[in-house]
């Protein structure tokens, strides 16, 4: 298993649910971190506990869905980090409704958010990590991207997306050794699926924000011969 320390790592919607556990997993193997949100006060506290590892962590407030505030924020991250080795594109929203009854301005707002937001940051990095030539993207799509469920509809199209950029993303870089993973878990107890009413807090057999992390971390540490191209994760009892 390839080592982590010292790597530098940008984390989208890192301040809670499953950017959070996975900056902490990051923090535990000697990653510097930088984590972004639209929250400035949930993002400090989660630095904080992420420097009691003895890593390096700073935090970005920016909406990923601006593109001119992704180009700042990426550019400023980077300078400050001096590098950048891995970058986790987990920010995303989702909202429940009928086809016809979720606004417009909803629908389009998840799909800004999910997939452009990705587009965007993701193009500010990978210029960095090629002109390294190694690298690894990890992109957050969903169960809801492998299959359409009622009410669902922007999220799930946001997800499928997500799913057919990185593809297409990572046939383009293998040559640059730069590894992309797809993601697509199930539902995970997080503040976003209580918040929707998906999920009680506490809720038995589901899957846990530090269940996803260590199947990044495993991706992560696999020889760089190796990429983990995609991967689900369920929980054993529905």
């Amino acid at each position: 298993m390839k080592s982590l320390q010292n790597k530098k790592a940008i984390i989208t919607g890192g301040g809670r649910g499953l950017g959070k556990a996975t900056a902490l997993a990051f923090a535990k193997e000697g990653v510097d971190l930088a984590i972004t949100g639209r929250n400035e006060k949930v993002l400090k506290e989660t630095v904080a506990e992420l420097e009691t590892f003895g890593i390096k962590a700073i935090y970005s407030v920016f909406d990923v869905g601006n593109y001119e505030e992704v180009q700042k924020s990426i550019k400023i991250i980077i300078k400050t980090l001096g590098t950048v080795d891995i970058l986790v594109n987990n920010a995303g929203m989702a909202a429940i409704g009928s086809f016809n009854e979720m606004e417009v301005g909803t629908w389009s707002k998840i799909i800004q958010t999910n997939l452009m937001g990705m587009y965007y940051v993701t193009k500010e990095v990978l210029p960095h990590l090629i002109a390294k030539n190694e690298g690894d993207i990890i992109n957050v799509s969903s169960t809801a991207g492998l299959n359409g469920n009622a009410n669902v509809s922007a999220y799930s199209a946001s997800k499928f997306a997500v799913i057919g950029m990185s593809e297409s993303l990572m046939k383009e870089v293998r040559k640059n050794n730069i590894r992309v993973i797809t993601l697509t878990p199930s539902t995970i107890e997080s503040e976003m699926t209580i918040e929707l009413g998906m999920l009680s807090k506490g809720s038995d057999n589901v899957l846990q924000p530090e269940d996803f992390s260590e199947l990044i971390l495993a991706g992560l540490k696999l020889p760089r011969r190796a990429m983990l191209k995609s991967a689900a994760l369920w929980t054993t009892n529905p």
